[in-house]
């Protein structure tokens, strides 16, 4: 198999690529040469102390990483893929808590009571609520004129979602939204945020999940926090356990919406055409293809257990693989045409919400509703919504994330 004609030390983890663009034409360049594709990288540098890690680009391979965590382990040296080189074991280890970074058979202990939380019934009874504070964020931003669409409009609804679903008292959600933030940050330094920084703020979120979880074993609401922790005889999570998922859902279900909304906003004021069939017809389908276009996750990581082989390559035990969803949701061979942004594609089957396994995205069904309840009101209000600057784009290792985007309103 030939070797990909990538310069000289290109890292795929690089934050500082991700800063310009996503690398889609190296990944396109791997998956025809190469498509499980060894890393190398200076010793220590992402925090593992080790020498690098396997690139996997097409669709089918990360499907089959993702669905077999015997051999492809989350825990071992957690799902994220790089750190910084002052990272330490104690501080890698102490993530092994976050069900992201759990394997069965205790994964599957915590996601069942998790999932409490996000039944059909529990997401349906969010709408309304959710419908209503989508059209008061863009009736404020109308009146605004014109501003940044991150903080006016993307970050609001995810955040005000996971207060209404755990509880947060509606005051609290500048607190989240700070708290992340600074969590995953820590490779931007024009945020100047430092490693110190985001693990403190980890530790503020923890803290005040772990006082709410005490406030509600002590006297049980009609909340999802009740039934997590204070129902004795279904099982129920410990106040760490219910921090560490606090903290889960403060990364995975607020940076990575506010990060679909974001790119599909961008994605139809670059893509006029799909922005009028939109207004028109507001597909069903919309959501699908924005998390798609978007994929707010560049990637996630997993630890061989064993010898074993994938797409080709020999994988030792201990090494670490990539999978980079960005790249498998451009995979030509599952999707036609996917340099093209299209709100009607159907079937879609896109793994911005994971590739399937035991890990595949719990709040999948809150965020599509978020999704779908902010565009139809941002088409209601302000349909002549249009850019006013470019893009500024967060410097982040593994996260496919926008700090700014300058629009006028109307």
């Amino acid at each position: 198999m030939p070797c990909p004609a990538l310069p000289e030390g290109f890292d795929f983890t690089d934050p500082d690529v991700y800063r310009t663009r996503v690398p889609l034409p190296e990944f396109a360049q791997l998956r025809k040469t190469a498509p499980v594709w060894w890393n190398a990288q200076p010793h220590g540098i992402a925090g593992f102390g080790d020498d690098g890690y396997w690139v996997v680009t097409r669709h089918e391979d990360v499907k089959e990483v993702s669905t077999k965590p015997d051999i492809f382990s989350a825990n071992l040296n957690t799902s994220i893929i790089r750190f910084n080189a002052s990272m330490t074991r104690d501080q890698i280890d102490v993530q092994k808590l976050i069900m992201l970074n759990m394997d069965p058979p205790e994964h599957t202990r915590v996601r069942q009571i998790v999932q409490r939380g996000f039944t059909p019934r529990a997401i349906r009874a969010l709408e309304d609520a959710l419908r209503h504070r989508a059209t008061r964020i863009l009736e404020e931003a109308r009146r605004k004129g014109s501003g940044d669409f991150v903080t006016d409009i993307a970050c609001e609804l995810p955040l005000q979602a996971i207060a209404e679903l755990i509880g947060i008292p509606q005051d609290d959600r500048a607190r989240i939204f700070d708290w992340s933030n600074k969590m995953v940050a820590y490779d931007d330094p024009e945020l100047a945020i430092t490693e110190e920084v985001g693990t403190n703020a980890a530790m503020e979120l923890i803290s005040y999940a772990m006082n709410l979880a005490a406030a509600r074993k002590e006297c049980p609401a009609e909340d999802i926090v009740s039934r997590l922790v204070a129902a004795e005889d279904e099982g129920n999570l410990g106040s760490d356990e219910f921090g560490f998922f606090v903290l889960l859902l403060a990364v995975a279900g607020n940076e990575t919406t506010r990060n679909a909304i974001t790119h599909g906003m961008h994605a139809f004021l670059t893509h006029p055409d799909q922005w009028e069939l939109y207004k028109r017809e507001r597909p069903g389908t919309a959501a699908e293809e924005i998390v798609r276009w978007a994929t707010p996750v560049v990637s996630f990581q997993r630890t061989a257990t064993q010898d074993t082989e994938l797409g080709g390559a020999k994988i030792k035990q201990g090494q670490r693989v990539g999978l980079f969803y960005s790249s498998a949701n451009n995979d030509p061979e599952v999707f036609d045409r996917p340099e093209v942004f299209d709100i009607t594609r159907d079937p879609n089957p896109h793994l911005g919400f994971g590739g399937g396994g035991p890990h595949f995205c719990l709040g999948k069904s809150l965020a599509v509703l978020e999704i779908n309840l902010i565009f139809n009101a941002i088409a209601d209000a302000v349909p002549g919504i249009s850019l006013a600057g470019d893009p500024r784009r967060l410097r982040s290792a593994w996260l496919n994330g926008v700090k700014e985007l300058q629009v006028q309103y109307g």
